[in-house]
């Protein structure tokens, strides 16, 4: 079913481009990336901020911003005056026969902690390719859910332009028993994106063309609480390091240890006897 008592998002906080840019890849981020790059292509240029790039800094992600409808302070103005409830389950919202230019919007949904979230809502409505609604019936409007991978697919059209705003589409989107998130996709490079007042980069959809149709790509981050992922298992080609130096162990060199309370780095490879310990051999310890 459309998702039912709409409650604002609990942060407005924009999941900006710059979130993008993290720092070296580890063994987490690519077990994260390993997640969807066989399913949803990473689009190159615009710079527009996906989950899943951000999630490879392994801090917790900014949730996707609501868009506010700006005309009156109240929930129900935020979805805009063509929201219908008890829309279609399908996930296709056209036809061989549909005039437009084809459309295919794909990507995930996240909770903070970078994490697939499944059986998500989420509820599209939009302009046909000539900017009107349907307001007697469902044409464009349709609601699905996230496989158990949190993917979600939306097959349509390119909207239509009518007065006063840019292209866009609408969603609302809700993980099982959480709050429910009303929002706008948008396109890039659209000359109304910069007198729309309701525009938000952040919403902003990797695009590009693909045959006669284009292929736009989102990833939704809820405002959702998660555990961390477990810290990674160990690698059994990492040498050991950290603890407290003990005998029997093998060290390489780099590996950091402590002894009697003072930290020390291993200078070259050995296996640890008794009367080796750190402050005894400078030639395998140095202290710092």
């Amino acid at each position: 079913m459309p998702p039912v008592s709409p409650e604002p998002n609990e942060s407005s906080e924009p999941a900006t481009a710059e979130a993008a840019g993290g720092p070296a890849i580890t063994r987490k981020s690519l077990l994260k990336a390993a997640l969807v790059a066989t399913a949803v292509p990473l689009f190159a240029g615009g710079g527009v901020a996906l989950a899943r790039d951000a999630g490879k800094s392994g801090e917790p992600l900014a949730p996707t911003p609501e868009c506010d409808d700006g005309d009156e302070p109240t929930h129900d103005q935020m979805e805009g005056p063509y929201f219908k409830p008890n829309s279609p389950l399908r996930t296709s919202l056209v036809t061989s026969s549909t005039p437009g230019v084809p459309l295919t919007v794909s990507g995930y949904v996240f909770g903070r902690e970078c994490r697939p979230i499944p059986g998500v809502l989420l509820d599209f409505w939009q302009a046909d390719n000539n900017g009107g609604y349907d307001m007697s019936g469902y044409n464009f409007r349709g609601h699905q859910f996230t496989d158990q991978s949190g993917a979600f697919s939306l097959t349509t059209i390119v909207p239509g332009l009518y007065p006063g705003r840019t292209r866009h589409i609408h969603v609302k989107v809700q993980a099982p028993g959480s709050r429910i998130l009303t929002t706008q996709l948008y396109f890039p490079g659209e000359p109304r994106n910069g007198t729309d007042m309701l525009y938000d980069p952040a919403l902003l959809m990797n695009v590009r063309t693909a045959g006669s149709g284009k292929q736009g790509s989102f990833d939704f981050v809820l405002n959702v609480a998660q555990q961390p992922d477990p810290t990674d298992p160990p690698d059994p080609t990492d040498p050991p390091t950290g603890g407290t130096w003990a005998a029997g162990t093998a060290y390489t060199a780099g590996n950091r240890v402590t002894y009697g309370g003072a930290a020390y780095r291993c200078l070259q490879a050995h296996t640890a006897i008794v009367g080796w310990e750190p402050p005894n051999v400078p030639a395998l310890w140095e202290r710092g």
